[in-house]
């Protein structure tokens, strides 16, 4: 058999498509390795046009009997990984077919899952490197009325750790290590509705711009070069 023979075989058989998600999370949602083939077969006669493949079907292609297949199907049913539907052709005939989408479901719902838990993680650890940060710029340890107060702008005001490493950054820019200060920039920052690194950028570099401004206004005096700083103590409109 000629190589452009064994090319048109393997292309006409087609192929069947199942996402990583299936191979890389399969075990940790409790699928036997037995079960996760079975539901490759399944995928496989679905591409062919057989949406309802019998045990006798699953059996043929596999190392199993049709009682160990049935065995299979009843468990990964329980299980809620795979449901039997129903639909209506254009003949009013009813058919039944497998449905993979609640193991689809299950996968997505598994991922997120585990996605949520590593960002809560890593929010919980840049938490912790909060109170070390404020005590390396304070040269001191913390009071235990200045931990609360950290601990309040991340529970009840709802302020991210960078957010609050950002404005402590601010209060170092500015020489005003208090938390009366850093408290401040937060509440200016949540008045202007300032949640990511990005807003906080942009609000920074809008302020010191005008800074940089009025800086640059002709003086009587000889003028000495400053650092455009803002003082967040300041009321504002």
């Amino acid at each position: 058999m000629q190589h452009e023979e064994r090319l048109q075989i393997w292309i006409e058989q087609g192929n069947v498509n199942i996402s990583q998600l299936f191979f890389h999370n399969y075990k940790s949602l409790g699928i036997k390795d037995l079960d996760a083939m079975l539901i490759m077969h399944m995928t496989a006669y679905k591409s062919e046009g057989n949406h309802f493949p019998t045990p006798n079907d699953f059996s043929s292609r596999m190392d199993l009997t049709e009682n160990e297949v049935s065995m299979i199907l009843q468990r990964l049913m329980q299980h809620g990984f795979i449901r039997i539907g129903q639909s209506e052709d254009q003949k009013g005939v009813l058919h039944e077919a497998f449905s993979l989408q609640p193991l689809w479901d299950r996968l997505v719902d598994h991922i997120t899952l585990v996605r949520n838990k590593i960002e809560e993680e890593t929010d919980k650890n840049a938490e912790g490197e909060i109170f070390t940060l404020f005590e390396q710029e304070f040269g001191r340890f913390l009071s235990p009325m200045e931990c609360e107060s950290i601990t309040m702008w991340l529970d009840d005001d709802g302020h991210t750790a960078e957010i609050i490493r950002a404005a402590l950054k601010e209060a170092v820019i500015a020489q005003k290590l208090s938390l009366r200060y850093i408290d401040r920039i937060l509440f200016e920052w949540k008045k202007k509705n300032v949640k990511t690194l990005s807003d906080v950028e942009r609000q920074t570099k809008s302020f010191r711009t005008v800074g940089t401004r009025t800086s640059q206004q002709p003086e009587k005096t000889v003028s000495v070069k400053r650092v455009p700083l803002y003082n967040w103590l300041e009321e504002r409109d």
